[in-house]
């Protein structure tokens, strides 16, 4: 469906001129490409879909006009693809300029889903599922009231037991 469009995860964030952000992705070649975005919900192993050159961004309903992706300097660094965000990829309207983030169970390198996915992974085909990994995912379970303020009372008590051990 998506010619040149590949998930990546991207490897290394640095800031340049705000509010531009220059990513390095690995989108399963040989070596990592960088690509230069606006996108500020992007953070060190995001999984998100990339345009890489060569690739067809639509351009409105027409889904044979379009802008060709190609390597470019932007911000001072150089592009070698653009991050997608939703209308990009024909799954709505919302959410323009934030680029689109996929469940890790989308391989790297991989097409991007036809549809947006659920926040569960749902919808990943199955020879595309990766191996379950340690790191924190990007749907991670987000804590309740009472787990922060047991995290809270936690992190003081461990603060006063090491002044106390500075003290004495």
């Amino acid at each position: 469906m998506y010619s040149n469009f590949h998930v990546g995860v991207i490897t290394a964030l640095s800031e340049l001129k705000p509010p531009l952000r220059r990513c390095t992705v690995d989108v399963g070649r040989d070596s990592p490409i960088s690509v230069v975005t606006n996108a500020s919900n992007v953070r060190e192993g995001s999984r998100v879909v990339v345009a890489c050159v060569g690739a067809v961004v639509p351009a409105g309903a027409d889904p044979d006009s379009g802008t060709l992706i190609a390597r470019t300097t932007v911000g001072g660094a150089p592009s070698e693809g653009m991050l997608c965000d939703v209308p990009m990829l024909g799954w709505g309207a919302a959410n323009a300029n934030a680029a689109v983030r996929v469940p890790d169970s989308f391989a790297v390198g991989s097409e991007p889903p036809a549809s947006k996915p659920r926040g569960d992974g749902g919808g990943a085909p199955a020879e595309e599922a990766a191996p379950a990994s340690s790191e924190p995912g990007l749907f991670e379970k987000k804590l309740t009231k009472e787990e922060k303020k047991a995290a809270a009372a936690a992190k003081r008590e461990a603060k006063k037991a090491a002044k106390a051990a500075a003290a004495s």
